[in-house]
């Protein structure tokens, strides 16, 4: 008996050694496949930001909002000086435009002045204002002022005036976490003079801008401003990181006569030109052919511009036709840049 203990003892020390190694090793393949599942699981959950993103310009609503009060720009632009919410006439609150830019899937909004002219100090408005764009998941990207003055004026106290009107929607940029206002490069005189003005207007809104973290940002929106190497050259002189230019996909025309535009900027060189300076794109669009193309000008050529650029940001839909819905206008933008983005 015990030499049959003593012939058993061998093998039942290799059984113990040889279930501990496979146990070993299968303890070593779940670990292994926990720590792969683990960097999948990771790695799915990395979401990268896309280099382009749309917002929408609330001048897209202008007749929404509006309604007949601009069937009269002149009385509108006394009006608007006068009594500004007497011009909203038409079937939307300005106070809703963060659900109705949510409602289109939609995440970033820019603003326009001339709907809120009368809440230029009306801190509790905008709060309000801020709490909706929580609700809806909606965050403010500039702010377009217009009818505040000519930076760019010739008399120097007009010219300081219109400075500081622009003062007060700069707070308002920085209450509701926007990174920008758009002005306008306006004023009189020689495209020379005005250089030298709108140097020194654009200069010392700037020096405002950046105490509250804000860019001024200039659009090419009719006159001299339309000739983008004017504007870039604006931009060389002033010198500062947070004065740069919003370009505009539309507005190249420098000169208006009464059958339409009689000088006219090339629009695809001009956007080349000013994109280095570029805070944001806006994208204005009029008509679709039945492809849901642009039928004024290439949105893909464009946005290759854009791209080469070196910009990454958010493209404004700003929708100004009259053959569409303003509603359906929106629409038929926002699916020709999701499908432009997607040639890119």
């Amino acid at each position: 008996m015990k030499m049959k203990n003593k012939s058993l003892l061998p093998k039942v020390l290799m059984m113990i050694i040889a279930s501990a190694f496979i146990l070993s090793c299968n303890f070593g393949s779940k670990s292994t496949d926990t720590a792969s599942s683990t960097e999948k699981q990771t790695d799915s959950n990395v979401q990268t930001t896309p280099d382009f993103q749309i917002s929408l310009a609330q001048w897209s609503l202008h007749r929404t909002y509006f309604g007949g009060a601009i069937d009269d720009w002149q009385a509108f632009g006394r009006l608007l000086m006068e009594s500004p919410d007497s011009l909203l006439q038409g079937e939307l609150d300005p106070m809703d435009f963060p659900e109705v830019a949510a409602g289109y899937g939609i995440n970033s909004i820019e603003l326009v002045n001339t709907f809120y002219f009368s809440k230029g100090d009306d801190m509790a408005y905008w709060a309000e204002f801020k709490k909706k764009c929580d609700e809806s998941g909606v965050t403010v990207g500039l702010i377009m002022c217009d009818a505040l003055g000519n930076i760019g004026d010739s008399d120097p106290e007009a010219r300081k005036a219109a400075v500081e009107k622009h003062y007060p929607w700069v707070d308002i940029a920085n209450f509701l976490g926007a990174h920008s206002i758009r002005v306008n490069a306006a004023g009189q005189g020689t495209p020379e003079e005005l250089t030298v003005n709108a140097v020194d207007g654009l200069s010392k809104l700037g020096e405002y801008g950046a105490s509250k973290g804000i860019n001024i940002i200039v659009e090419n929106h009719g006159g001299y401003s339309s000739d983008s190497k004017w504007l870039t050259g604006i931009m060389a002189k002033v010198g500062m990181n947070n004065v740069g230019t919003l370009p505009d996909f539309g507005n190249f025309c420098i000169e208006m006569g009464p059958e339409g535009c009689v000088k006219e900027y090339d629009r695809y060189q001009g956007i080349e030109e000013l994109m280095p300076y570029a805070k944001g794109v806006s994208a204005k669009s009029h008509d679709f052919d039945e492809k849901g193309n642009e039928v004024e000008y290439d949105f893909l050529r464009i946005m290759k511009i854009v791209k080469e650029s070196g910009f990454k940001g958010y493209v404004g839909i700003e929708y100004e036709g009259r053959q569409l819905s303003e509603d359906e206008g929106i629409k038929r933008t926002k699916a020709l840049l999701e499908k432009v983005f997607k040639e890119l």
